[in-house]
């Protein structure tokens, strides 16, 4: 776009030099100019084949996606695959719905958040900020799901329970009030965080990347000893406050 403008500012400067033109005769001709190529440029970058504006907000929506004409798709937010946006949901910010993944009822995803995989959004529940929810992941009721937060696996979050940070929830996750999820960081030879969170039964614990299927304190205990026996204390007196926040579920239970 660059030399489609500078040629007829080129044109000008050279007519004027001439004394072929007024200065103000000029000044008007550019500026129609350069008007009429930011028009064209707009109207190039709204040809995208296979995708569509959505007519609700006007952010981009691929053809072989489902968005209801009652969603509301932000103009910088995107809807692709084979994505759901139902009811009166909306996607905003510069946020991403891919995958096979559904966001129903009056949630809100937005921020430069994703939601993938197979994964549901749904009720009055809002992912945003960094977060990412995906493969067959539930986030409804009236849950929230924020900062740098991972929710996978085949997790349910619900109620109004919370997940944010650098919280990672996982597996059979059962979380459905903010006190479900106990995150602890940053911690360690790594500076990472140890998250830990209530499932189906039991608990689940997790530290950065090390993230067993079902781990527990004991694991966790071994696994400190194998890489960090450094920091054994710190991660001591982490998890005695985990086992606080484990006997509380058993009661509730």
């Amino acid at each position: 776009m660059t030399d489609l403008i500078l040629g007829p500012v080129i044109a000008a400067v050279d007519a004027v030099g001439r004394g072929a033109w007024d200065w103000w005769i000029v000044a008007g001709l550019v500026v129609a100019v350069l008007v009429a190529q930011v028009v064209e440029e707009t109207a190039m970058s709204d040809e995208r084949p296979g995708w569509h504006r959505h007519p609700n907000g006007g952010g981009w929506v691929e053809d072989t996606a489902s968005v209801d004409e009652t969603a509301y798709v932000g103009p910088d937010a995107r809807v692709f695959e084979t994505a759901r946006v139902s009811g009166s949901a909306w996607v905003y910010g510069t946020a991403r719905v891919c995958g096979a993944a559904e966001v129903s009822g009056t949630a809100r995803v937005s921020g430069t958040a994703e939601v993938s995989g197979a994964a549901e959004v749904s009720g009055n529940a809002e992912v945003f900020g960094a977060a990412r929810v995906s493969e067959t992941a539930r986030v409804s009721g009236d849950a929230e799901v924020y900062g740098n937060a991972r929710v996978s696996g085949t997790a349910e979050v619900s109620g109004d329970a919370e997940v944010s940070g650098n919280a990672e929830v996982f597996g059979a996750a059962q979380v459905s009030a903010p006190r479900h999820v106990l995150t602890v960081g940053p911690i360690g030879s790594e500076d990472q965080t140890l998250t830990l969170f209530r499932a189906e039964t039991g608990y689940w614990v997790s530290v950065g990347c090390w993230r067993p299927d079902g781990a527990t304190l004991d694991d966790l205990t071994a696994e400190v000893q194998r890489r960090a026996p450094d920091h054994a204390d710190e991660y001591e007196a982490a998890m005695a406050l985990c086992r606080v926040r484990i006997e509380e579920w058993e009661v509730q239970r």
